[in-house]
């Protein structure tokens, strides 16, 4: 059964006269990693701030698990655990004194501090340097110790704000792993405005741009957004150009050279199997035929209007 542990209705927000957000929509259910996906100025961290307590909206309404954040934000916030994009740490701490603070901040009761604690810190792998002070912890493991603030107090919902901002490529797989196994037990919202970190992590994505949710889906929606208008073939024994431009329902050949070619077409569903049975009754040994889809970072950027 489908738990809704956030609902933002309507929400929109702005700075003097310019809006931010206008009217944002969604809904997080159930544990996974969610994309909160953005360019920079598209939204999205007014969004996440909002959502988080950080900032009080315009218009509309944050509810979570059920509690109306505006109108109730201590007890909504016992379900949130944020991380911004730089970690709140106190770097003359050391980790057991930083996340007991953090502990005590989140209004645990005193007697359960001490297994919180303990229980956050081999969460996030950093048991072994409880007695080392943040200072002395390598960007990797700093950002550890912020998902650990995070979830001391076992909210329902994480936000990560660019989790992996800085860090190094093995740090980033660290944290990557780090943060699907977080949404085992937690609803996670990553917010990024890098499309990697989507692909590697997230279950379902919300993009913002220019301040309105400009898509909702799986990671595999987001894929095939844009319905495919090419496919390639390989040949060894193609006729003319003129005559696969003549195939109906073909607008366009591309010749890549080596008997490969580009098909450009439209609004012809079954253009590859017609491909096929042409390419059998005329002897044109097709050997590859493959339908191509935009890459990631074209979808983005059409969804962003960018092409």
């Amino acid at each position: 059964m489908e738990e809704l542990i956030v609902k933002v209705e309507h929400l929109s927000h702005r700075y003097s006269a310019d809006w931010a957000i206008r009217d944002i929509n969604l809904e997080v259910k159930n544990k996974g990693v969610f994309g909160l996906l953005g360019s920079n100025g598209a939204g999205k961290s007014t969004t996440m701030n909002i959502i988080c307590g950080v900032l009080n909206q315009t218009e509309g309404n944050v509810w979570i698990n059920g509690v109306n954040l505006r109108e109730n934000p201590v007890e909504a916030k016992k379900f949130i655990g944020f991380l911004p994009q730089r970690p709140p740490l106190y770097l003359d701490m050391t980790v057991e004194e930083y996340l007991t603070y953090c502990a005590e901040l989140r209004l645990i009761d005193s007697a359960s501090v001490g297994k919180a604690v303990e229980r956050a810190m081999e969460r996030c792998g950093v048991t072994h340097f409880r007695s080392r002070l943040l200072r002395n912890l390598s960007g990797g493991y700093q950002q550890r110790i912020g998902i650990a603030q995070a979830i001391v107090h076992q909210p329902k919902f994480v936000v990560l704000d660019e989790p992996t901002n800085g860090l190094d490529p093995n740090q980033i797989v660290e944290i990557r792993n780090l943060i699907k196994e977080l949404a085992t037990d937690h609803a996670v919202m990553l917010s990024t405005h890098i499309l990697p970190e989507v692909q590697a992590t997230c279950d379902e994505i919300r993009m913002i741009e220019h301040g309105k949710v400009v898509f909702s889906g799986t990671i595999d929606d987001f894929d095939n957004y844009v319905a495919p208008t090419t496919f390639s073939v390989t040949l060894r024994n193609a006729p003319s150009k003129e005559r696969l431009q003549s195939i109906e329902g073909i607008t366009a050949v591309d010749d890549l050279g080596d008997d490969h070619f580009r098909f450009h077409f439209a609004n012809v569903s079954d253009v590859t199997e017609k491909m096929i049975a042409l390419s059998v009754a005329n002897g044109w040994q097709l050997e590859e035929i493959q339908l191509e889809r935009l890459s990631l970072d074209n979808i983005f950027a059409r969804l962003s209007g960018k092409i």
